[in-house]
């Protein structure tokens, strides 16, 4: 008889996961990428939440990109936080972290932009990251600094982000927030084993999101841990769920970005599973990583 699957004990995210069930398949990824996305959407939908008093958000296009621009009552920094939303690169829109981007927005006092980046299996690599260099670039272009934030594959996107900006010489970008990153570590070794069967995500998940993709095998920026060197990047706070098989690539990122010099606040929230994002509102150990990343975010931003 198997041992059972580690899995947390703490009220408020067992609630969050059994809603999360209730909406998102745990074989969701055997389904078309359409229904994916009707799936999650609705799933975004069940945690939406107000947005903070007087928060002025509005669409536009970035050359071809579509993008969102929160600007929040009190603006207390010029930096500019740019947000690259999860989703395994398939699933995750504009709406989809709508809430989360105002939070943090509002509680920074910055104006945020969020990125409508292109969605595999329509859109292969690179275009993801493509699309959020041109973003970041266009930030960088206008004399803003910027701080990079992004979740799950944003949190690859961030990643890769930041070390296309070091090693194209652009200055301006002085902080990265990775959220629970993927970010190409052993699917064979660590928590992608410890963890193969954790709630909300599985190994087995992270597989598949890396094979429709299609990333450049040997591609740094697809795979930031196999990137020669991190020396040179900017300030990085990174923060992992325990009971997540994408937990060491954080942890391993981390260790690694300090050892080459860079400063780094690390974070590992002992209760939580993948997308805790979504239950900052229900869960006391989403609230307490909730209001690190933005204190964080805060901290990077400051004038």
């Amino acid at each position: 008889m198997s041992a059972p699957s580690p899995a947390p004990t703490e009220k408020g995210i067992l609630q969050f996961l059994e809603i999360c069930d209730s909406f998102y398949p745990a074989d969701a990824v055997d389904a078309s990428a359409e229904q994916q996305r009707h799936w999650y959407d609705a799933l975004c939908a069940r945690f939406d939440r107000p947005l903070p008093p007087e928060m002025i958000f509005a669409d536009g296009m970035l050359q071809r990109i579509p993008i969102r621009r929160y600007r929040p009552r009190k603006i207390v920094t010029r930096t500019i936080l740019l947000y690259l939303h999860g989703g395994g690169f398939v699933v995750g829109s504009l709406e989809s972290h709508h809430a989360i981007c105002a939070e943090i927005a509002d509680f920074a006092g910055a104006e945020l932009v969020s990125v409508d980046y292109r969605l595999a299996p329509e859109y292969r690599w690179p275009a993801q990251t493509d699309d959020g260099f041109t973003v970041l670039k266009h930030l960088l272009s206008a004399n803003s600094k910027v701080v990079l934030i992004g979740d799950s594959a944003g949190g690859n996107l961030a990643a890769g982000l930041a070390l296309r900006a070091r090693d194209e010489g652009l200055s301006g970008l002085i902080g990265q927030v990775l959220i629970y990153p993927a970010l190409g570590g052993d699917l064979t070794a660590g928590s992608y084993v410890e963890m193969a069967e954790a709630p909300g995500l599985t190994t087995a998940d992270v597989a598949y999101y890396r094979d429709i993709l299609q990333a450049t095998a040997d591609s740094e920026i697809a795979e930031p841990l196999q990137a020669a060197s991190l020396a040179g990047l900017p300030p990085a706070f990174i923060t992992v769920a325990h009971f997540d098989p994408l937990r060491d690539d954080g942890r391993h990122y981390a260790a690694r970005l300090t050892a080459e010099g860079v400063e780094v606040w690390f974070r590992e929230e002992p209760q939580m599973v993948h997308a805790w994002l979504r239950a900052r509102h229900i869960s006391d150990g989403a609230r307490d990583g909730f209001h690190a990343v933005c204190e964080a975010v805060r901290h990077f931003a400051a004038p």
